[in-house]
Parts: C-alpha cells; structure tokens; sequence
C-alpha cells in the first residue's frame, strides 16, 4: 500500500473514494457487457475474470476509504431447503410513510419503509399490552393506532382537548415500547436526489427504477445481516400491510427477485438462507406490530424530510433498538439514507449516536 493510501490519510481516503466510484461504474459496464454476451451465446469468460478483477480492486479502494468490507461470502450455514431445518421464526413487519411514486408536491420529496423485527412471544406481549391500552382509554380494542393522527392529538387522540388524558396515553404507549423487545430498521429514500443521481444517469443499472424496490432491496439486506448475527438461527417472516391486492403482488414480485438475484453486498442465497419465500399480508386493523412499524415509519420519514436535522416524537425511543454491528457501515446499520451524499455528517452522527463502532 502506497502511503497516499495509509488509512489515517484523510486526502489518501478521498483519493480512494473517488477510484471506488470509478471502479463501480465501471463495474456496472462490465456486468451489462456479460449479460448481453449470455443473450448472444459468446463464451463469457474474459469478462468473467475482468468482473472479478475490478470486484477485488473496488473492494480494495473501499476498505482504504472507509474500513474493512464484510464479505458477501460471510453468511454462515446456507441450506438449499431450510424450512427442514424447522427453525424458530423471527417476524419483522413493514409499513410505508410518504408516497413511492413521482409527486408534484413542493419541498423535499421522499419516501420511508420502516419495520420491526421480533419473536413470536414479543409479538403477543405488544398485543395485549396494546389491547389494555386501547381498552381503557378508548374504551374497545378494535381501534388501530395510526399516524400522523397521534402525535397531532387528532380525531380520539384528542380526548376533547384534555390534556392530562393525552399524557397519560402518552406515557401508557411509551411504556409499552420500551418493555417490548424488538429490532427497527428503516430505508429513507430521498426522491430527488435518487432521481438525479442514479435515474437519471444511469449509474446503476441494476438498480431498481422503483423507489418502493429500492427500500425493499436495502432494508432486507440489514434483516439478513441482524439475522446472521443470532446466535442461534432463526427464519425471517415478513409481513407487510396489505394496500391493494395488485400492490400487494407487486411488491411479492420485487421480495422474491431479491431472492432469486440477491443484491450487490448479499448473494441469492442468504436471502433464501433467512428469509421464508413469500411475504405475508395483513391490513391495519387491532393490535399488530404494524402499529409499531407504522410509528417508527413516521419519525423516519419525518426526520429524512428534514435532513436529518429533526428530532421527531418517539425519534430517541426508536433509537435504542436499531440494529448495529461494528462500524454500522456498508449494511451494519439497520437505517438507511440513500442517497447520503451531501448528508454524510448527520448520518454518521445518528449512526454513531446509536451504537456504531469509530473507525
């Protein structure tokens, strides 16, 4: 290693950054050239070896800028049929804030995918507890709490303007949350700058077009990465909230090409390793961990919208239970900005805030 290169070299990091990039791209070009070779039945070989050169020499650029790279090769015990394996299930359920598609609104435009994670008998003690809740303030366990209505205090959670009452459902919900073990991770996608730094320069192409595949593709890859760090090995559930039957298909069309084609820092077969092959869908309706999801989502979305100045309602509770592994870098960390560029300081303060190793 060349001593523009020593890692302590904060002009030497940039230099290598910036070679990262170019590596990147080009590995992008390599990649549609092989796929159009196969198409053509050319024999693929050479490409092959120089898909594998530039591969190693971006991992290599990347370590020196920012640490050391976890290996997609770092997932332990794949199995070619692990529901034999009869493992015990960790569920994680998904909800969305903001709107996937283009939009004509002002100001900054984004979208956030937010889940928790958590076994079966967390799962049970969030529903009653939230059941006990709703039964005494509201008086049945048939509402669903939602926002943004209740941290505006809108519709019942106004309780006539008493404002003792707000406080009391405030703490109650508080408590529930910080009694409940559970595990959030979040992708907030930043319209604009995705469209103009990726869509519209064609910058990856193998990236999906789609913001809501996008979110997809980036949150499973943290749930992998929580789910190969448990000490004992647990098949991963996901449920998401139903929108609409097509919605629903679609968005079990992109979670399976996830597990067919895997992602650029996770193989195909991880994601199978961990993840059940089909999703699962349930409207937001009485007491469910979506509720919980659906919170998180919020100050997610809230916070990106802002960029990642704010401190939204329940932002610190949520904090606590992120995922983190080390440094939190290159899918460590179970929330994601993407893009990041022009945000790098107040990510890394977040991250750092909550658990991240100093590299």
């Amino acid at each position: 290693m060349t001593e523009e290169f020593n890692r302590g070299d904060p002009q030497g990091r940039r230099l290598a950054r910036m070679r990262a990039g170019l590596l990147s791209e080009a590995t992008s070009v390599a990649r549609v050239l092989s796929v159009l070779l196969k198409r053509a039945n050319i024999d693929t070989a050479i490409c092959d070896e120089l898909l594998a050169q530039l591969n190693r020499e971006e991992t290599k650029q990347l370590q020196i800028s920012y640490g050391r790279i976890g290996s997609r090769g770092r997932f332990k015990h794949n199995s070619s049929q692990p529901i034999l394996q009869r493992r015990p299930i960790n569920h994680i359920f998904l909800d969305e804030s903001g709107i996937s598609n283009p939009e004509p609104l002002p100001g900054p435009r984004v979208f956030a995918l937010g889940a928790v994670a958590m076994d079966g008998e967390s799962v049970e003690k969030y529903c009653l507890g939230a059941d006990e809740i709703k039964q005494e303030f509201f008086g049945t366990k048939s509402i669903t709490f939602h926002e943004p209505n209740m941290r505006n205090y809108s519709g019942p959670y106004n309780f006539d303007g008493d404002l003792e009452r707000q406080q009391a459902f405030e703490y109650a919900l508080e408590s529930l949350l910080k009694g409940i073990d559970f595990t959030v991770f979040g992708v907030g996608i930043r319209k604009d700058a995705f469209a103009k730094e990726f869509l519209d320069t064609g910058l990856d192409p193998y990236l999906p077009t789609d913001v809501y595949s996008v979110a997809i593709v980036l949150l499973l890859e943290r749930y992998v990465d929580f789910l190969n760090t448990m000490p004992v090995q647990h098949m991963g559930r996901a449920t998401f909230e139903s929108i609409g039957s097509k919605e629903d298909a679609l968005h079990q069309l992109e979670y399976a090409r996830v597990l067919i084609e895997g992602s650029q820092w996770v193989p195909d077969s991880a994601f199978r390793n961990y993840l059940e092959t089909g999703l699962r869908f349930h409207p937001k309706q009485g007491s469910s961990p979506l509720e919980l999801s659906d919170m998180f989502c919020r100050d997610l979305y809230e916070w990106v919208r802002s960029d990642c100045s704010v401190s939204p309602k329940r932002w610190d509770l949520f904090g606590q239970k992120i995922y983190c592994r080390g440094d939190g870098l290159m899918g460590k960390f179970g929330v994601k900005v993407f893009p990041d560029t022009d945000l790098r300081a107040p990510v890394e303060e977040h991250r750092h805030k909550y658990g991240a190793v100093l590299g």
